[in-house]
């Protein structure tokens, strides 16, 4: 894994998102646990590293969707995100095949219905765990969204831990 890059990468978030410390908080949350998640699953290291650099721009859709649309909606982040972070991947000289995943994960991280493949699921959850925090989410509400969502052990243990809620059931992860 080329940690210099997903460092540079990092760096160019953080000024990407200059004056929006909330956005700033979120995505190192959000790579803090994805990574973690990625590491204890024991994910192969290239998927890691797509994930890892998903996490770091997965929300780059806000800002551009709030000023062309006065929205920062998870439809229009979907939409507004795959351009930025392919910008950001590719000036940082990111591999292509990386640049191409983490533009659909960036593209596709507020779609439940259809996650398929390590990296999108862990993603997901890492958001939802943060998302849940910040946004103040009542424990039941919680508990029904992880039912539906949580397939990792190790996202639903952070998920108990964290919120105090029942472990999620979830479906059986379908590697």
């Amino acid at each position: 894994m080329d940690r210099e890059k997903l460092d540079a990468l990092y760096r160019e978030t953080v000024s990407f998102f200059a004056g929006h410390p909330k956005q700033i908080q979120h995505f190192i949350k959000v790579h803090s646990l994805a990574a973690f998640i990625g590491r204890q699953e024991r994910v192969p290291e290239e998927v890691l590293f797509s994930l890892e650099a998903a996490a770091l721009v997965h929300d780059v859709g806000i800002l551009p969707a709030i000023e062309k649309y006065g929205s920062g909606s998870g439809k229009l982040q979907e939409q507004e995100g795959p351009p930025v972070a392919r910008r950001l991947l590719s000036s940082l000289s990111f591999p292509e095949e990386v640049v191409a995943r983490v533009e659909s994960l960036v593209g596709r991280h507020h779609t439940y219905n259809t996650i398929e493949g390590e990296d999108y699921q862990i993603l997901v959850e890492a958001d939802f765990l943060v998302n849940f925090y910040e946004g103040n989410t009542p424990r039941e509400n919680i508990a029904a969204t992880a039912e539906k969502i949580f397939r990792t052990e190790t996202g639903k243990a952070l998920l108990v831990d964290l919120f105090l809620v029942p472990p999620p059931a979830g479906k059986q992860d379908e590697k």
